[in-house]
């Protein structure tokens, strides 16, 4: 028989033993969290409350090896095999994803392109978008679903890069500022694909993580930013859309060189409640495709032999119905990317048999094409339109300024 002194000592040392044990399990848990940077660990707590254990997925943006491909990082040959393909991306109108379900790529260059003859005539950059067309989508790096959450009346989007950081500081301090206008409430998101120079690999993408951990309005995805992947930007921004915001009234999607008055969209929107698939901007009608090589936008008849261009906004800024949006999402679905993103977005509108609408307030390309006007410096002119394209950040603060100022105008310009 164990005496009482006997049984104290031996539940003393369990007791001891349990408590070793706990804090050994402590520490090891405390090291497996701290090898994260502590701001995406904050990030992956917000997202956690709204996307479960799709959070995981957030925390790759950490450590990526270099890219090396025009349109997608070289880190996917580590990831499990997954084909994207036109086919297997096809998304009904009726489908209902609750989370962003691309988490690796494996995509490579379509190589029987290199046999047809049409294709070896190319330009470089043009065989580079061909060979990769069908890579549609991409994982996300940086993601914000609680952005879409409850009933926002307005999301103001913006296409912005890596290194654009004082545009995006500037247009928070602006027209992006988050507000509630009458019970309205007004939300901004920023749209980055990852940086598309070894220079700007080394610092920014650590800038943007940074800078996201600061305002939590950055969506990013992992493809290179560049000309002809603006395409993706659109495609990626309309499903990201589709899955998350379901209780959006309206969206505004921009440049980041643009001034815009939400206060006038505001009023617009409230005349224009009755109108069913609204997409009003600066209108195209009966452009014509660019054959001239040197010019930014040329384009091969390879790519495009008809005439003209569906009508289509310019995407400097517009506006447009959630409803019609995430209808969007399907029509970009049923086409091949092309490479001007505004385009190829009226030849979604065409599928829907939507027709987009003009209206004057919209000016993406400045006031008047004559840069050097003093009209495009007048403030009185800037206080009746929705959207001014083309000021830098040092422009547009001073613009918002006088415009938000008490400024008087002999009269007010009737454009809404």
């Amino acid at each position: 028989m164990m005496s009482n002194r006997d049984r104290w000592r031996v539940y003393k040392q369990v007791s001891v033993v349990f408590l070793l044990a706990v804090v050994a399990l402590t520490v090891v848990q405390k090291g497996s969290v701290n090898v994260r940077t502590p701001f995406a660990l904050e990030r992956q707590t917000r997202i956690a409350t709204f996307q479960g254990s799709g959070a995981a997925e957030e925390d790759k943006s950490i450590s990526r090896p270099p890219m090396k491909s025009f349109w997608k990082t070289g880190w996917h040959k580590q990831q499990p095999k997954a084909q994207f393909t036109t086919q297997e991306n096809r998304i009904t109108e009726e489908s209902g994803l609750s989370t962003w379900d691309v988490t690796s790529s494996n995509c490579s260059a379509n190589l029987n392109l290199s046999s047809q003859q049409w294709f070896n005539d190319l330009e470089d950059n043009f065989k580079q978008f061909m060979l990769y067309r069908h890579c549609r989508f991409f994982p996300m790096l940086l993601n914000h679903p609680e952005k879409c959450s409850g009933e926002i009346h307005l999301l103001m989007v913006i296409k912005s890069v890596a290194t654009q950081h004082d545009r995006r500081d500037v247009i928070r301090k602006t027209w992006g500022k988050e507000q509630e206008v009458n019970g309205k409430r007004v939300k901004t998101l920023f749209l980055l694909g990852t940086p598309s120079s070894e220079a700007e690999r080394a610092n920014h993408q650590k800038l943007v993580e940074y800078e996201d951990y600061i305002y939590g309005d950055i969506l990013q995805w992992d493809f290179l930013d560049s000309f002809f992947n603006l395409t993706l930007k659109e495609t990626h921004f309309l499903k990201w859309f589709h899955t998350y915001c379901s209780g959006v009234r309206y969206v505004f999607k921009g440049d980041d060189d643009v001034f815009v008055s939400v206060e006038n969209i505001l009023e617009f929107l409230e005349s224009s409640s009755h109108v069913k698939n609204l997409l009003v901007g600066d209108v195209i009608f009966q452009a014509k495709p660019i054959r001239r090589k040197d010019n930014k936008y040329y384009i091969p008849n390879a790519l495009y032999n008809k005439t003209l261009y569906p009508p289509y906004a310019g995407g400097g800024g517009f506006l447009m119905d959630g409803t019609l949006a995430r209808r969007l999402h399907w029509a970009a679905d049923t086409l091949e990317l092309y490479p001007i993103d505004d385009v190829f977005l009226g030849m979604c509108l065409e599928v829907l048999q939507v027709t987009p609408i003009k209206h004057n307030a919209f000016k993406t390309f400045g006031l008047v094409k004559n840069k050097n006007s003093k009209m495009n410096r007048e403030p009185c002119f800037y206080k009746s339109m929705i959207v001014v394209h083309k000021l830098l950040p040092s422009d547009l603060l001073r613009m918002w300024h006088l415009v938000n100022s008490d400024l008087v105008c002999s009269h007010k310009v009737e454009l809404l």
